[in-house]
């Protein structure tokens, strides 16, 4: 790497944690999405955090409904299951389509740099989540057996670990899902994000361990056999995260797992919240979806 690639990267991610600080203020002041009309979830505990929630949105008369399931980002240390960039345009077009919507929260890392909560405590709560939406789907009226899982960002890093690391799901009782979708992660590949310079939230996820880094990282753990995926990715971003999706790719194929890339010329907030609005990115997604038996009406 050049010495000028490395000053952009630098400079890039001091642009990032500004974008964080900055995000941090609107999650604090985004109310939630059921108080701006959309409809109402119903709030499901799957452990005894007060983070430890999912909120479910339901169709009208749903019937054997297919369920996607949302991760939230937020570098791992804030972030929360109803802000609007993560469930309003993913409501308003699956929800008259059928689908149930389910949105995930878990526990965060705490700003403080404690080490109480880690990306692999994070991994077990989306596998417990999913363990529980599909113990409790034939009572809202839908298919435990058709469950695609989504995340954006720090939560995309998190589904595509539980995608990737069957141990997860097997821990907590979780049964496969269909697909899961990769909304722009640049943490596929951790032990080469942190042994090159990087944001200063990834040491407060992720340590200082090199062991840690490879029991959280995607490409190091990807096993044959994981259910399909769709890598998602910004070709806005100066850190390349798409060369890291083509990357994670090649592996997955290269193992047996069904993956593929889709880039896309939007900024990293986009990727997450123009999700679901009509137009070619939508309908991709849903391709993917009718791929792995995910047939929305």
């Amino acid at each position: 790497m050049t010495r000028y690639e490395l000053v952009s990267m630098k400079r890039h991610f001091r642009s990032i944690a500004a974008a964080w600080v900055a995000l941090l203020v609107l999650a604090a002041a985004c109310a939630p999405a059921g108080a701006r009309g959309a409809p109402r979830p119903i709030e499901v505990a799957y452990g005894d955090d007060a983070r430890q929630r999912v909120d479910v949105y339901l169709p009208d008369r749903p019937d054997q409904a297919p369920i996607i399931v949302m991760v939230h980002g937020g570098a791992w240390v804030i972030g929360n299951k109803s802000l609007p960039q993560v469930v309003d345009n993913k409501l308003a077009r699956w929800l008259p389509r059928g689908a149930i919507v389910v949105s995930v929260g878990y526990r965060l890392v705490p700003l403080s740099g404690a080490r109480d909560v880690t990306p692999l405590d994070q991994a077990d709560d989306i596998a417990r989540a999913i363990s529980k939406v599909q113990a409790l789907a034939p009572s809202w009226g839908g298919d435990p057996q058709r469950i695609v899982l989504m995340g954006h960002s720090a939560g995309a890093h998190l589904v595509a670990l539980v995608g990737a690391s069957p141990g997860f799901a097997q821990r907590a009782g979780a049964l496969p899902w269909r697909g899961t979708v990769v909304l722009d992660s640049a943490g596929l590949n951790l032990v080469g994000v942190m042994r090159l310079p990087h944001p200063r939230f990834y040491d407060r996820a992720f340590g200082a361990d090199p062991a840690q880094w490879r029991a959280v990282s995607p490409l190091e753990t990807l096993t044959p056999g994981a259910a399909p995926m769709l890598v998602v990715c910004s070709t806005r971003r100066a850190d390349a995260s798409c060369l890291q999706s083509q990357r994670f790719v090649a592996h997955a194929i290269e193992s047996g797992v069904r993956a593929s890339v889709l880039e896309q010329d939007l900024s990293h907030g986009e990727i997450n919240a123009k999700l679901g609005l009509p137009g070619a990115y939508t309908d991709a997604v849903e391709q993917f979806f009718e791929s792995v038996g995910i047939v929305l009406r």
